[in-house]
C-alpha cells in the first residue's frame, strides 16, 4: 500500500494535522490550500478512511487520523533528525537540556569558553524544570537536578557541591558564628534538596521557624541574596560568579559546619554517546567541573 501513497500526501497530512488548517498547513509546505487539501483527499482515498472534521475555519483529527499522527509525526522526527546528522552541518548540533540554575547560573556564562574550545559545534540550550525526553529525539544531553529518572540512558553524577550560607558582604559583618543566622532573613529555595532545617541541626542548633522570601528556583535566591535582603542557603557552584565579585560572601567559611552532595548529573542516551557532537559537550563539562574546587567555598 505504500508504493500507492505519495510521500507529499503523507506530508500534507502531517502539516494540516500540526497546525489544524488547510491554509496555514499550505504557507508551511509552500503550497496552495487547495493543493493541500487534494493531497490529502487522495490520502483519504488509498486510506479508505477519513483522517479530518472539516469546517470553515478549521479541521480536526478523527480518530483514525490521531492514530496516523502519532506514527507520522515520529517518522518525520526521526528522518528530520537523519537529515541534520547527514547534512553538512548537521552533526556539529549538539542540543542541551538543564536544569534551570545550572544552565543560567553555571553553564550559559561558559558556553563562550566551549564554542572557542570546539569552533565548529553549535549549541541548542533550553532550560525548564521537566526532564528531557530522549525519545522523541528533541536532545541530546539533559543536566538534571536531584536523581535520573530517564532509562536506557548513561548517568554522569557531576561533583559535588558545597551548599552553605551566603550573603552580602554588608550583612556578613553581623554574622560570626552560626547562632548569628538566627537573627537574620533566611532566604529559603523551595526545591533545594538541602534545606535549612538540615543545615542547623548539622551545626548543633535548633532549626528556627522560617518566615519570609522563598523561591521555586536557586538563581532566584541568589539574586536576592545578592541584594542584600536575606541570606540563602546555596551552592557555591551555582554562586560561583557572584562570590568571585565579591557581590556575595560566605560569612560562615571554616567556622560552621557545610553540607556537600551531588546535586547534578549528566545524563544521554547510550546510542548519543558515539556522536562526536555529544561526546565533546559531555566530555567538556566533565572536565572543567573536574578542574574546579567546587567542594569548598572560596
Amino acid at each position: 500500500m505504500l508504493s500507492n501513497i505519495p510521500i507529499s500526501s503523507i506530508r500534507a497530512f502531517e502539516a494540516a494535522a500540526g497546525t489544524g488548517s488547510f491554509r496555514d498547513a499550505a504557507n508551511e509546505l509552500h503550497l496552495t490550500p487547495s493543493a493541500v487539501s487534494h493531497a490529502i483527499r487522495k490520502l483519504e482515498g488509498a486510506l479508505r478512511t477519513v483522517l479530518f472534521e472539516r469546517s470553515a475555519r478549521c479541521v480536526r483529527l478523527t480518530p483514525t487520523g490521531e492514530n496516523l499522527m502519532r506514527h507520522t509525526g515520529a517518522a518525520f522526527d526521526q528522518l528530520r533528525r537523519g537529515l541534520e546528522e547527514v547534512a553538512a552541518r548537521g552533526p556539529q548540533l549538539v542540543r542541551v537540556h538543564s536544569a534551570p540554575s545550572f544552565a543560567a547560573q553555571w553553564l550559559a556564562p561558559r558556553l563562550a569558553q566551549f564554542l572557542a574550545a570546539y569552533p565548529k559545534l553549535e549549541v541548542r540550550l533550553a532550560a525548564n524544570t521537566d526532564y528531557a525526553r530522549f525519545s522523541n529525539d528533541d536532545f541530546d544531553i539533559d543536566i538534571v537536578y536531584g536523581p535520573a529518572r530517564a532509562e536506557g540512558v548513561e548517568i554522569v553524577p557531576l561533583p559535588e557541591e558545597t551548599v552553605t550560607p551566603l550573603c552580602s558582604p554588608a550583612l556578613a559583618r553581623s554574622i560570626k558564628t552560626p547562632a548569628d543566622l538566627l537573627d537574620q532573613t533566611l532566604i529559603r529555595s523551595d526545591v533545594k534538596q538541602v534545606q535549612w532545617y538540615q543545615w542547623f541541626t548539622a551545626n548543633g542548633l535548633e532549626p528556627p521557624a522560617l518566615h519570609g522570601m522563598r523561591f521555586d528556583r536557586s538563581f532566584l535566591a541568589i539574586a536576592t541574596a545578592t541584594e542584600g535582603l536575606g541570606v540563602a542557603l546555596e551552592s557555591t557552584l551555582l554562586a560561583e560568579r557572584e562570590l568571585a565579585s565579591g557581590r556575595l560572601v560566605a560569612p560562615l567559611a571554616g567556622r560552621a559546619n557545610d553540607i556537600r552532595y551531588v546535586g547534578h548529573r549528566l545524563i544521554y542516551p547510550r546510542a548519543s554517546r558515539q556522536r562526536s557532537a555529544v561526546r565533546a559537550f559531555a566530555d567538556w563539562i566533565i572536565t572543567q567541573l573536574g578542574d574546579e574546587d567546587v567542594r569548598s567555598p572560596p
